[in-house]
C-alpha cells in the first residue's frame, strides 16, 4: 500500500477543488492549491474540515467525510455562483390574445411591471396571469416603444424584444439598489 502523501490523480484533484470552494465559503478553512497530490496541505485542509464538522481530525478522507465534503460543496457552490436562468421558449407560431391565461402571462405582467420603473409612458399591469386589458394596454405600449406593431399580443417575436429589455433594465435597478 501507497504512503497516503503519493495519491495522485483526478479524484483528489476533485477534493481538493471542492475544498478550495469551502474555503471561499469558510475562512477558517485553509485554501488548498487543486494540484493533484494529496500531500500534507490537503490534509490540513482535510481535517480541518473535519473539525469544522465534528468528525475525527485524521486528515485522510474516509466516506463521512467525503460526503460530507459533498453535501457542503453543493451548498456553498449554490452561494458563490450566480443564479441559474430561466430559459422561456414560445413555439414560433404561438401568439397570447385578449383573454387568454397562462403561466407565461405572470413571466410578461412581471416583466413589465419592471419596465414600468424604466419607462413612464408603460403602466404597470395587474398580476392576473391572464391576457386582461391592463396588461394588453401595457403590452402594446411597451411594443410601440420598441418599434413593433402595437397589437398587444404577445408573440415570439415581442417576447425576444421584452426578455431583452427586461435584462437590461434589471441589472440597471439592481445597481442602483
Amino acid at each position: 500500500m501507497r504512503p497516503e502523501d503519493s495519491f495522485v490523480g483526478q479524484p483528489v484533484r476533485s477534493l481538493q477543488t471542492m475544498l478550495r470552494v469551502l474555503a471561499k465559503d469558510d475562512p477558517h478553512l485553509p485554501t488548498v492549491v487543486p494540484d493533484g497530490i494529496y500531500g500534507p496541505e490537503t490534509m490540513q485542509a482535510v481535517s480541518a474540515f473535519q473539525r469544522r464538522c465534528g468528525l475525527p481530525a485524521t486528515g485522510v478522507t474516509d466516506q463521512a467525510t467525503w460526503d460530507k465534503i459533498v453535501h457542503d460543496y453543493d451548498h456553498a457552490e449554490v452561494r458563490q455562483n450566480p443564479a441559474a436562468p430561466v430559459h422561456v421558449t414560445m413555439d414560433a407560431g404561438k401568439v397570447f390574445k385578449a383573454g387568454d391565461t397562462s403561466p407565461y402571462l405572470y413571466l410578461l405582467q412581471s416583466m413589465l411591471k419592471v419596465l414600468s420603473q424604466e419607462y413612464a409612458n408603460l403602466e404597470e399591469p395587474p398580476y392576473t396571469g391572464c391576457l386582461d386589458p391592463g396588461t394588453s394596454e401595457a403590452l402594446a405600449a411597451f411594443q410601440l416603444l420598441a418599434g413593433l406593431p402595437p397589437t398587444g399580443e404577445l408573440d415570439k417575436v415581442t417576447w425576444k424584444y421584452l426578455a431583452n429589455h427586461f435584462t437590461q433594465a434589471a441589472d440597471r435597478i439592481s445597481r442602483s439598489c
